[in-house]
């Protein structure tokens, strides 16, 4: 287990590479958000038990492996199932590879999801974390987004995890949707801070091809606009501080002792499980990823055979970049090491550097405005393996 007292500090975010997690995906939803373009499907609650069945065996056909320092249950909306069907999956994990002292075990949920008794359940389940999904509190913002919940239900579910003794309340909010004023979103974000949230998690919408919103803006529906966004990361981020939380990766805001182990340890590449429609698996330096597709998923593992849609081992460089890349993302920013070396010879980054984009103290590389981390990972993921 790392020290969580500090979320932005360079030796809790390199400690997390040795942390072992898995992560469950839940592909269910009571309505596919327009924005969404993950593995999810909308309704079919007729395949919720064949779904968990198909989960459990997944579960069994992998090798001993850990114990785990962080379970992480997402979606798709967790908070679909019943508490009792999710701890099942849970007990099933933890019969399997174990679970460390202290162990991070968390769930998205959505607030419409949510009351007091099924918090209570979850709590006796085993989960001390849950990331809800309010996006807003705004009603107009909400409606555009596909959002069934009202701005009430946010308030009432995050009340209702701390009553139950969650550790871990985590409040997710979108920033930009078409038609959002700043004044909307600054008021948004005032109601999600005067709920004493531990952890705030806020992300630009953004348009995926082939989603109902990209569909939308094709057809010429107003799409976000790019320099409101950042007026509207910009004041997120002061008033997170102001609430004292603070700022350890781009998107993401925590109370010290709060921040979010599952993530932790994805950015720093630790290795962790994947369970689930279109789950991804990095260990021993291998990337897979589950099939996508509820039914050629559930014929699979239903055969015995492991869901398995690609894989990727890549080399020493690649996993190098990858290093940068999401190291980047840290306000800890990340080792040097050759990629680093590499980035600030190259001349895309040299011009950021300039611009005091990225920062260079010691052995170690951050991106010094945050704005710019975009710009940042795509100077990364240009650099040219350099000659031996």
């Amino acid at each position: 287990m790392i020290d969580q007292d500090r979320p932005d500090t360079p030796a809790m975010n390199d400690a997390a590479r040795a942390l072992r997690g898995a992560y469950v995906h839940i592909p269910f939803c009571g309505k596919v958000c327009p924005y969404c373009d993950f593995a999810v499907v909308e309704g079919a609650q007729d395949q919720f038990s064949r779904y968990i069945s198909a989960l459990e065996r997944e579960i069994s056909l992998e090798p001993p492996w850990g114990p785990l320092d962080a379970v992480h249950f997402g979606g798709g909306t967790p908070s679909v199932l019943a508490a009792d069907v999710l701890g099942g999956v849970l007990g099933a994990i933890s019969d399997e590879f174990g679970l460390a002292a202290g162990a991070e075990v968390a769930l998205e949920a959505n607030p419409e999801d949510w009351s007091p008794g099924y918090a209570q359940a979850l709590t006796a389940a085993g989960f001390e974390r849950v990331s809800f999904g309010v996006q807003s509190s705004d009603p107009e913002v909400l409606a555009a987004l596909g959002r069934r919940h009202s701005p009430s239900d946010s308030l009432e579910a995050v009340a209702a995890a701390r009553d139950a003794g969650f550790r871990s309340i985590n409040v997710d909010l979108i920033y930009g949707t078409p038609g959002e004023s700043l004044q909307s979103w600054q008021r948004s974000v005032a109601t999600a801070l005067e709920a004493e949230p531990d952890h705030l998690s806020t992300y630009a919408l953004t348009v995926e091809r082939g989603t109902p919103l990209s569909v939308a803006i094709s057809n010429g529906a107003p799409s976000p606009d790019a320099d409101l966004q950042a007026d509207m990361y910009e004041s997120v981020c002061e008033a997170a501080e102001g609430a004292g939380l603070v700022r350890y990766e781009v998107s993401n805001f925590a109370r010290p002792g709060h921040a979010s182990r599952y993530n932790l340890l994805t950015w720093a590449q630790g290795e962790y499980l994947g369970f689930g429609t279109g789950a991804h698996d990095h260990r021993s330096g291998r990337r897979t990823r589950n099939i996508r597709r509820l039914d050629a998923y559930l014929d699979k593992v239903e055969s015995g055979t492991r869901p398995i849609a690609g894989d990727e081992e890549g080399g020493e460089w690649d996993s190098e970049v990858e290093r940068l890349f999401l190291g980047l993302r840290r306000v800890s920013g990340v080792e040097s090491g050759a990629g680093g070396e590499a980035l600030m010879m190259s001349e895309w980054g040299k011009r950021l550097a300039a611009a005091g984009v990225l920062d260079r103290s010691g052995d170690r590389i951050r991106v010094a405005r945050p704005l710019h981390t975009d710009e940042a990972s795509r100077a990364v993921l240009a650099l040219s393996q350099p000659d031996c």
